[in-house]
């Protein structure tokens, strides 16, 4: 499991001050605002920056750094892609992160069938949605809802029961 995880992307700077506006990636404001440091990576690792604050901004954060105090500083910043340590991020003990996800093998929950992987989590609106693939091919979209996925398990795999048409 990677330790750095993408929590978002600085899209532009804001004022004379060094504020950055971030588009952040979490599944709601209160996790990445609860984050006291974050990470920027580089041929040479990951930087650490201590936040000096972090409040709402319009649908994205507006975000400040400790040694980020005017508009040229910030400017170095700007499109950078922000990661927190997965140590810094709580979630429920019945909860994942997406990158642990990715790559698993999607199967029937009753017949144990092998439908592909999980390529991806889409997101259209009302929730998230499981792109499978098999051999390249997108096979399905499975809704994350309990009625279609039943289990899901880092060391087996997700489990669902799909609907007719759903995998092909």
């Amino acid at each position: 499991m990677e330790k750095y995880l993408e929590c978002g992307e600085i899209t532009r700077i804001h004022g004379l001050n060094g504020g950055l506006v971030v588009n952040h990636f979490c599944d709601d404001f209160e996790t990445f605002a609860e984050l006291e440091r974050i990470y920027i990576k580089s041929p040479s690792g990951y930087g650490e920056y201590k936040v000096k604050k972090i409040s709402p901004y319009k649908v994205g954060a507006l975000l400040y750094l400790d040694g980020v105090t005017n508009a040229d500083e910030a400017m170095k910043f700007r499109g950078k892609i922000l990661y927190a340590d997965r140590d810094d991020l709580y979630i429920d003990e019945d909860s994942f992160f997406i990158v642990d996800l990715i790559g698993l093998p999607v199967y029937d929950y009753e017949t144990n069938e092998k439908y592909g992987v999980l390529d991806e989590v889409a997101n259209y609106g009302a929730q998230d949605v499981y792109v499978v693939k098999r051999d390249g091919k997108t096979v399905g979209y499975v809704p994350v809802v309990p009625e279609f996925v039943k289990e899901i398990s880092l060391d087996k795999g997700i489990a669902i029961s799909p609907i007719e048409g759903m995998i092909e």
